[in-house]
């Protein structure tokens, strides 16, 4: 990751997106900080961070994003939104945000700015993921949806990009302990339950960074989701059945 780059980050005003600006910041790459909070983006004073108000949530707003967006060498998807609820208790306006923020914005971005590296022939799209993409529990019907939509995208997309030298990598961590639990999680039960294994924003956003600049498939973190998730796939009624418990907890 020695060449500086021009890194367009979404979902740059919190948690995850919030610790990968600012490590990338200090790394001497132009970083393209994207969010809805312009206090947290006006937060951001060093040089080489330009700031891009954008909400994701709709399609105008996407195509303003793009509208205003240098050439990008990297773009790194960690926008996201979740509500963690039954699916019979979802209302349509949550369903909405985690479809239109989680699946339909990098989409549709990772579609338009492949164009201008599929010319330069070179280029990497880096997406945040989720475990819960991978091994779904009760109450993540729909945002483990997503997360599954994401996985099957980047696995198609790598090998269509792969000729022109672009490289996508998926990012899958497990729980992480940021504000976007307080949104998810209505009982504020959730962080208690799992405190012993969440990770910090931190851990992911230097995961993260560090496939900058390289071709790196997927990483899961912690490091044994990978083995959980291979066992759930091949077995799944028995991780169910195992995970009971766990999988209840939210």
């Amino acid at each position: 990751m020695n060449k500086r780059k021009t890194i367009l980050v979404t979902g740059a005003t919190s948690g995850v997106g919030k610790c990968i600006v600012a490590l990338l910041a200090t790394s001497g790459h132009t970083v393209i900080a994207t969010g809805r909070s312009i206090e947290v983006l006006q937060s951001f004073t060093a040089p080489n961070i330009q700031t891009i108000q954008a909400d994701l949530s709709t399609i105008e707003g996407i195509h303003l994003l793009l509208k205003k967006l240098p050439a990008i060498d990297v773009a790194i998807f960690s926008a996201g939104v979740g509500t963690f609820e039954y699916a019979s208790d979802l209302t349509e306006i949550e369903i909405e945000q985690m479809l239109h923020v989680n699946i339909q914005a990098p989409i549709l971005l990772a579609k338009e700015l492949s164009r201008n590296m599929m010319k330069r022939k070179s280029g990497q799209l880096i997406f945040i993921g989720s475990q819960a993409g991978k091994v779904a529990t009760p109450k993540a019907s729909v945002y483990a949806a997503t997360k599954h939509a994401i996985i099957g995208f980047t696995n198609a997309l790598r090998m269509e990009l792969a000729p022109f030298g672009i490289h996508v990598t998926a990012i899958h961590p497990g729980p992480i302990d940021t504000p976007f639990l307080d949104h998810a999680d209505k009982t504020d039960t959730y962080r208690d339950s799992m405190k012993n294994v969440l990770l910090t924003p931190e851990r992911v956003a230097e995961a993260t960074v560090k496939t900058v600049g390289r071709n790196v498939r997927e990483v899961n973190l912690p490091s044994y989701m990978a083995i959980t998730s291979k066992l759930y796939a091949v077995a799944p009624s028995i991780v169910e059945k195992l995970g009971k418990r766990f999988f209840n907890k939210k």
